[in-house]
C-alpha cells in the first residue's frame, strides 16, 4: 500500500487526514471552511496542510461548498478611466487585499461600451464567482438590474441612485459622506476669509458628485449659479471648468473641486493665468488621492475619504451576506455603510 506522505507525491486529504492524526472527514470540514470543528483540531489540520504544502481541489471543493472561491469587481468606466485615475487603483488595493485575507480571487470587469453588459450578464449568470463588487455605477447604468438578474449577491461602491434604488432597502452599499465632505470644504474656505467661492461639479449621473454640490449649497444657501461649472471627474474636465469659470466670474477667489483630478486641471490653468494660489484663489480638492494631492504645486488642501478602507468594507460586507453571518450587536459594518470624511490642510487652502 503506497504511502500517502511519500516524497514527491502531491499531499491528499487522506496524508494531511495522517498527519494530523484527525480523520478525512475532520480535514475536508476545516479546508472547505466548515462548521463543528474544535479549534484545537483546527489548529492541528492548518499546521498539517502548511506542513504538506497541500492544495484544496478546487473542481472538488466547489462541489462540496457550491462555492468559486472568485469574486467579481466591476467597475462602471472604459478601461481609460479605471487605469488613469489613480481612485480606482486605490479601491482595486482594498478590494484585492481584502479577498487575499478571505482566500478569494478578483475578477476585474470594466463597462467599455454598451456591448459589454450582455457580456457581463453572462458571465455573472454563468455561477463562476459567489459574489460581485460594483461601484463608479451611473444612474441610468444597467449593472445593477443585470446583477439583480442574475440573483449574484452584490455590494455597490457607492450610494445607489438608479431608478428604483430608494425602494429597494435590502441593497448594501459603502460609502463617504460626500456631503458632508462638501460642507466642510466649503466652511474651510469660509474661514479663510473668501467670499467668491466657486464649485466645479462632478458628473450628474453619480450620486457622490450630486452629494457633494449639495453640501456646497447647504454652506452658501443661494449660491450664485454662475459659480458653479460642470466637470467629469478627469483633470482635464477640470481644467475646462476653471477656464469657464474664470470667464464668468473673473473675481472669484476660491474654488470647491469636487474631486482631487478636478483640482489639479484647474490648478493648471490658475497658473496659465498668472494667479497664485492660494494668495489669489484658494482650492480645495475632494478624496485625497496622495499621488495627485501631495504632487500637485502648491500641494492640495482636500477632502479625506478612506478609499482603501471603503474597498475593505465591501468585501467584508460581501462575505456577510455569503457566509450568511448576522451581525454582531454594536457592529460597525451593518448592511450599509457611510464612512466619515476629514479635511487635510496643505497649502493650497
Amino acid at each position: 500500500m503506497s504511502d500517502p506522505t511519500a516524497a514527491g507525491a502531491r499531499p491528499t486529504l487522506e496524508a494531511v487526514a495522517a498527519h494530523a492524526g484527525v480523520s478525512r472527514a475532520t480535514v475536508s470540514r476545516v479546508v472547505n471552511g466548515g462548521a463543528g470543528v474544535r479549534q484545537p483540531l483546527a489548529e492541528k489540520v492548518r499546521r498539517a496542510v502548511e506542513e504538506l504544502g497541500y492544495v484544496p481541489n478546487h473542481a472538488a471543493r466547489t462541489l462540496v461548498t457550491r462555492r468559486n472561491g472568485a469574486v467579481a469587481v466591476i467597475i462602471a468606466e472604459p478601461e481609460f478611466r479605471i487605469f488613469s485615475d489613480p481612485f480606482f487603483e486605490q479601491q482595486v488595493r482594498g478590494i484585492s487585499r481584502e479577498l487575499t485575507a478571505h482566500d478569494s480571487q478578483l475578477v476585474l470587469l470594466w463597462v467599455e461600451g454598451p456591448g459589454d453588459y450582455d457580456r457581463i450578464a453572462r458571465y455573472l449568470g454563468g455561477g463562476h464567482v459567489d459574489g460581485a463588487l460594483a461601484f463608479s455605477v451611473h444612474n441610468d447604468d444597467e449593472l445593477p438590474s443585470i446583477i439583480r438578474r442574475t440573483g449574484v449577491p452584490a455590494v455597490f461602491g457607492g450610494r445607489p441612485g438608479w431608478p428604483g434604488a430608494t425602494a429597494d432597502q435590502a441593497v448594501p452599499y459603502v460609502d463617504c459622506d460626500n456631503r458632508g465632505g462638501g460642507r466642510l470644504a466649503v466652511r474651510h474656505l469660509l474661514d479663510l476669509g473668501r467670499e467668491r467661492i466657486a464649485h466645479i461639479a462632478g458628473p450628474r449621473d453619480q450620486t457622490s458628485a450630486l452629494d457633494r454640490g449639495d453640501g456646497y449649497r447647504d454652506v452658501l444657501l443661494g449660491a450664485d449659479p454662475g459659480l458653479t461649472a460642470q466637470g467629469d471627474f478627469t483633470a482635464a474636465s477640470g481644467a475646462r471648468a476653471m477656464a469657464e469659470l474664470l470667464e464668468r466670474r473673473p473675481r472669484l477667489d476660491a474654488v470647491f473641486a469636487a474631486n482631487d483630478l478636478m483640482a489639479s486641471g484647474a490648478l493648471g490653468v490658475l497658473r496659465e493665468r498668472g494667479l497664485r494660489v492660494p494668495e489669489d484663489v484658494a482650492l480645495v480638492g475632494f478624496d485625497d488621492v496622495v499621488s495627485v494631492a501631495e504632487s500637485t504645486d502648491p500641494p492640495l488642501t482636500t477632502v479625506r475619504q478612506d478609499i482603501e478602507g471603503m474597498g475593505r468594507l465591501m468585501v467584508r460586507l460581501l462575505m456577510r451576506v455569503l457566509h450568511q453571518v448576522e451581525p454582531e450587536p454594536g457592529a460597525d459594518t451593518p448592511g450599509s455603510v457611510i464612512m466619515p470624511v476629514e479635511l487635510v490642510r496643505r497649502a493650497s487652502a
